[in-house]
């Protein structure tokens, strides 16, 4: 699994001009998934996460958790976080989970961060085009990929 956490001042989710998903303070989660991802990699990675100090304390220094900080979650499925450019200028996705693999771990992964956090954890719709919006704090991106651990 690979991920894109962005710790936001606010983020929704819109599917056909419907605000589907928003929160007010906490993480954008972009969450890819490959054909070789298990269980183990979303439970080590909802953890991870869910441990992750990106919030500023009393001295300006991100040293708190989502949990100390009591944020919220948005997940968003996004395939083309596996993405090849080696060869031309077509993305190749062969490594991205088709959605009988990709959809379970989706799943499977949400509810494991929702059991790892105070807040709330929502989500856009798997493979539905979506407008994501958000107001990036920092601004803070970081990126894990669960066959590194790193």
């Amino acid at each position: 699994m690979r991920t894109i956490i962005q710790r936001v001042s606010s983020a929704s989710v819109i599917v056909n001009n419907i605000t589907i998903s928003e929160i007010n303070f906490g993480y954008l989660i972009l969450l890819g998934i490959e054909n070789a991802d298990t269980n183990e990699d979303a439970s080590w990675l909802a953890n991870k996460i869910s441990n992750l100090r990106l919030f500023n304390d009393s001295q300006g220094i991100m040293n708190n958790s989502i949990n100390d900080k009591e944020g919220d979650i948005i997940v968003v499925s996004q395939f083309t976080l596996h993405a090849k450019t080696k060869k031309g200028n077509r993305p190749s996705y062969i490594h991205a989970a088709k959605p009988d693999i990709a959809i379970p771990l989706y799943e499977y992964f949400k509810k494991e961060l929702q059991n790892s956090i105070k807040g709330k954890v929502l989500s856009g719709i798997f493979g539905e085009h979506m407008h994501v919006k958000i107001i990036n704090d920092g601004p803070v991106t970081i990126f894990i990929d669960t066959k590194n651990k790193e």
